[in-house]
């Protein structure tokens, strides 16, 4: 099968198939006019990375998690510590941005947003004590 085909058949591009071979994540095979060759286990694997990345996984995360799907000897733990691992970095990233919501919130509640010049929001950006948090 074409790369063409497997990008319709996965949701990939083929610009992001060609990254994940040569990365490594997927090996298909070569014809001898040296296009590639893929098969159906080709497209189950790109679809898997496909829907790991789209939650977040990092590249090194989709190739652990790849190497436990296929690993029919396994231990779940494994699986759950990786996704654990991603989900608490997950968290730590929602505190932060609503951290940050919070913080632009009272600036802009504290802008008149009309015709004069003064501007909290321009104010605490410009400041050198700015430590991210509004007055």
């Amino acid at each position: 099968m074409r790369i063409g085909r497997v990008a319709d058949k996965s949701g990939l591009s083929a610009k992001t198939i060609r990254y994940y071979e040569h990365i490594g994540l997927v090996r298909p095979a070569r014809d001898m006019n040296g296009y590639r060759d893929f098969v159906e286990t080709d497209v189950h694997k790109l679809r898997f990375l496909a829907r790991a990345r789209s939650l977040g996984f990092s590249i090194k995360e989709c190739r652990m998690l790849l190497s436990l799907y296929e690993d029919h000897e396994r231990a779940s733990a494994d699986v759950k510590e990786v996704a654990q691992r991603h989900l608490r970095r997950i968290d730590r990233k929602i505190a932060e941005l609503d951290g940050l919501r919070g913080t632009l919130g009272r600036l802009v509640a504290l802008c008149h947003g009309d015709e004069r010049p003064e501007c909290p929001i321009l104010e605490d950006l410009a400041s050198p004590e700015a430590d991210g948090d509004a007055p």
